[in-house]
């Protein structure tokens, strides 16, 4: 029976990535899960945006309930080639070394009314004394 699972690659199950066709990846398998976007109970994009990776983590992360892990049966189609997970690049920036201007003018901008204020009490107050 184990010979006859159809082994799909990412490319190819990336391919089917919209409500006519979805295919996704949990936990080394491959799931057609086209007929159930209407029915997920997290909409059909929660699907549809797990198409390009693979959502191990996001079906776990959620704690589906043991029902929902049943049905996912009927909708399995094979089994996915994880050596052929592409590798994900960074897109967040490396970290500023330094803090930018921005951050200085904000300081400034609460400081010198602070110290102004204090400066226009200091004045008051000791003015009255002497």
């Amino acid at each position: 029976m184990a010979s006859n699972v159809k082994v799909y690659t990412f490319e190819e199950v990336a391919k089917h990535n919209n409500k006519k066709t979805c295919w996704i990846i949990v936990s080394g398998k491959v799931y057609d899960v086209t007929p159930f976007l209407e029915d997920h109970p997290g909409g059909d994009e929660v699907l549809i945006s797990s198409t390009d990776r693979d959502a191990t983590d996001g079906f776990e992360f959620v704690d589906h309930s043991d029902s929902a892990k049943e049905m996912m049966k009927k909708y399995y189609i094979g089994d996915f080639d994880k050596p052929a997970v592409p590798v994900k690049q960074n897109r967040n920036p490396p970290p500023q070394q330094n803090q930018s201007p921005g951050f200085t003018i904000k300081i400034l901008q609460f400081l010198v009314p602070l110290l102004s204020l204090g400066l226009a009490f200091g004045l008051q107050y000791f003015g009255k004394r002497g």
